[in-house]
């Protein structure tokens, strides 16, 4: 049986993360991960495996990013 989560504490410093940017960096990434099973796919696995560890990398600076943003964000309001 699941567990029902009811409440969430958010650190002060980051309650103020653009979530929606956040789901576009994601949206981007399952588009990238489709591309990359298409290219395998087609056979091309070698170009598939470098385009998910490119986008990876990219995915992480990219939501560090929005969260640093956030918690600068929330040390500016302090």
């Amino acid at each position: 049986m699941q567990n029902k989560v009811r409440s969430v504490r958010v650190p002060p410093e980051i309650e103020t993360l653009d979530l929606s940017a956040l789901i576009k960096e994601c949206a981007r990434h399952l588009r990238d991960l489709e591309s990359a099973s298409l290219l395998k796919a087609q056979g091309n696995p070698e170009a598939a495996e470098a385009l998910v560890r490119a986008r990876q990398a990219d995915l992480g600076q990219r939501v560090g990013r929005l969260v640093w943003e956030a918690g600068k964000r929330g040390q500016e309001r302090k």
